[in-house]
């Protein structure tokens, strides 16, 4: 026997919720994880400044001692 229009239509209206609200799960988990990555790369970025000054002042001390 097929099911009365009314109980599928609930019944899609509940899988629909559900999806909205696992969208919404994944969506936030995925923007956390953005903005850890987005981090990450800030620090990267400034690590690699800092070792670019440190090779700077390392090549100037080697011109004074060596050169």
């Amino acid at each position: 026997a097929a099911a009365p229009l009314g109980q599928v239509s609930e019944l899609a209206e509940q899988l629909e919720e559900r999806l909205f609200h696992n969208y919404g799960y994944h969506n936030e988990l995925i923007q956390e994880r953005l903005r850890a990555l987005t981090e990450v790369m800030e620090s990267m970025e400034e690590i690699q400044a800092e070792l670019r000054n440190i090779c700077h002042t390392v090549e100037e001390v080697y011109r004074d001692l060596c050169l």
